[in-house]
């Protein structure tokens, strides 16, 4: 009874799996020793089958001996047999026959100390039905030594969650628009090649870096809908012209990158690549024109060119780099000369500094508006740079500089500053704006991070309640533990703590339910294609649906149209930003937005 099935769950691609909810045995003993007191009570009849049949968990009640003394009515729905057929058999009937030994020895361990056992602790279990199929469960047990030694089982069809969980696994480790591994998974599969290549476990391989040649222009020319479907048909061309063993990831934008296992020199990697070349050569037809694209590729081989992660992916950076400078449709091997890519990130580090230090950056804020009332209750301050010498500078390109030379903690200090100065200025307007600031996962690890929030709410005479902090899933849950101890430092302040990008983490519902937020954000991907595709609205109901019954409030981002505001308003949902309201506004257009009451529904989108 300790499980009806302990065997293991279908891992993922990466092999993650994640405990399912549970209960205590302490919890579920004070459960099983009340109920059956209750029934106890009651003579055999109308009244013990109703208390039973109204819970909202299956229940089965067995002897020492593993047999079958009764089932309720939701026990009858999730296994398929009806109490008759069920009562006086054993146990095992609803367990899957190969996991029938092992749940034979947990028996006998469970009664030999029930107290201490704990049941369903971290294991994924199943039952299997009348029909032979498997359904994935919950199961607490308890126990009764008044009673015989019966214990109950408190069973939970957990079918839904376990959907859901793998549906937002995809989603966390794959590109939403093409399918393809993702930036973070085809890290982690890089990192893994290196260790068992460095371990002569496997032989050297090859990774290529590809980006689309003059892929702006189609965006600027056909629109965003075109550059979709030419990155989803890059996307397919590039997996059939791919051996099975080849990894091939979207990096981001029309940044593509594979890694060929056992392509160990520069002969066979110059194949492949001809091959890639070859298959993105032939005109892609795109709402009625033949659209002409090429790439251009960049080559590093391991161990020949580097031995890390890092390294070998600047190197393939920098190939690129020089292949697209050569013209269309080329390719280039690494070669220790390629410097100019580099050249460029230092440059950006070195006007980021002085930007810092004399001025230049700036923040504007996208309303955060009720979706009930169409008011604007709060702003997501975003961080814009413009450089005398560069012009305007775009986060996608100077953030990942500031994370990988240390400067985004200077940025981050920065931007926390520059949004309570502003708290302050427009309360001093009249106007109570929550203000939303991002935390970058350096930040979030910073050992004075809370003073820091602390020293800027005193400094600049901010109400708490005024300031929000945000998130990501993957950064809070990178290390759960440090994790939750600063936020809820944090919320001891008084301020509020969001959950940004809401479903595109690689975490469990566990982990979620133990962080200390207020309220969680849907990331814009989620909402790319609501509510016209059936799967994106399903899911995004699943999950403002899993946040309502974990207390929190939920804020959509990416609304862009009516129908999708409709959508939000028949969830409940609690706010949204989008261009539908708004872009992101300097702080006097903010002022006059908020003056003005603007009505999405009437006006609406504006900026």
């Amino acid at each position: 009874m300790d499980s009806f099935a302990p065997a293991a769950r279908p891992r993922s691609e990466d092999g993650v799996t994640h405990p399912p909810p549970h209960r205590t045995d302490d919890a579920a003993d004070d459960s099983a020793a009340a109920f059956l007191q209750r029934i106890g009570s009651l003579s055999a009849g109308t009244l013990e089958r109703a208390a039973m049949d109204a819970a909202p968990d299956g229940i089965v009640l067995a002897d020492r001996q593993g047999r079958i003394l009764m089932v309720n009515a939701l026990m009858e729905t999730i296994s398929g047999y009806t109490n008759a057929q069920l009562c006086g058999q054993s146990i095992d009937l609803l367990v899957p026959v190969h996991a029938r030994p092992e749940h034979g020895q947990h028996m006998q361990r469970y009664h030999q100390s029930p107290s201490r056992r704990p049941m369903g602790m971290g294991r994924d279990l199943w039952l299997q039905r009348r029909d032979g199929s498997q359904v994935p469960v919950d199961i607490a047990l308890g126990h009764s030594s008044s009673h015989g030694g019966t214990v109950v089982a408190f069973v939970r069809d957990v079918s839904d969650l376990r959907r859901l969980e793998a549906r937002m696994h995809y989603q966390a480790t794959h590109d939403t628009l093409t399918g393809l591994l993702n930036r973070w998974t085809f890290g982690q599969r890089l990192e893994q090649a290196i260790a068992e290549q460095a371990a002569a476990q496997s032989p050297p391989f090859a990774l290529l870096l590809l980006d689309l040649d003059d892929f702006k222009a189609i965006n600027d020319g056909y629109g965003h809908a075109a550059g979709d479907q030419v990155l989803q048909e890059v996307a397919r061309r590039l997996r059939g012209a791919l051996g099975t063993g080849d990894i091939l990831a979207r990096l981001g934008g029309d940044e593509f990158t594979v890694l060929l296992p056992g392509v160990a020199s520069a002969a066979q990697a110059e194949g492949v690549a001809a091959r890639l070349m070859q298959a993105l050569c032939v005109p892609c037809r795109v709402q009625g024109f033949e659209l002409n694209f090429g790439a251009s590729m960049g080559i590093a081989l391991c161990p020949q060119d580097a031995g890390d992660a890092a390294t070998l992916l600047r190197y393939a950076d920098m190939a690129m780099y020089h292949a697209k400078h050569r013209g269309r449709a080329n390719f280039a091997f690494y070669a220790p000369s390629m410097g100019r890519k580099m050249a460029e990130k230092i440059q950006l580090h070195d006007r980021l500094k002085l930007a810092l230090a004399y001025g230049g950056l700036t923040l504007h804020y996208q309303p955060q508006v009720e979706v009930a009332t169409n008011r604007m209750v709060g702003v997501e301050a975003l961080l814009r740079w413009h450089d005398p010498q560069l012009g305007e500078v775009s986060p996608e390109r100077f953030v990942p500089v500031a994370e990988a030379t240390g400067l985004i903690l200077e940025l981050g200090a920065w931007v926390m500053a520059a949004a309570c100065r502003q708290i302050a200025a427009w309360e001093r307007q009249g106007m109570r704006l929550r203000v939303a600031v991002n935390l970058s996962a350096q930040q979030l690890r910073q050992t004075d991070l809370v003073e820091q929030v602390a020293r800027n709410l005193r400094t600049h005479h901010v109400p708490p309640e005024l300031l929000e902090l945000e998130v990501t899933e993957s950064e809070a849950l990178a290390d759960p533990e440090q994790a939750c101890q600063v936020l809820n430092e944090l919320r001891a302040l008084g301020v509020a703590v969001a959950l940004d990008d809401f479903g595109t983490g690689h975490s469990s519902l566990a982990y979620l339910k133990r962080l200390p937020v207020s309220h969680i954000k849907v990331d814009r991907e989620f909402m790319r294609n609501v509510p016209a595709s059936g799967g994106d609205t399903t899911l995004v109901r699943a999950v403002v649906a899993l946040a309502h019954t974990m207390g929190l409030r939920v804020v959509v981002e990416g609304v862009e149209t009516r129908e999708q505001l409709q959508f939000l308003r028949e969830m409940q949902c609690a706010c949204y930003q989008g261009w539908l309201f708004a872009k992101a506004l300097a702080p006097d257009d903010v002022a006059l937005l908020y003056a003005a009451g603007a009505d999405v529904a009437a006006e609406g989108a504006l900026g």
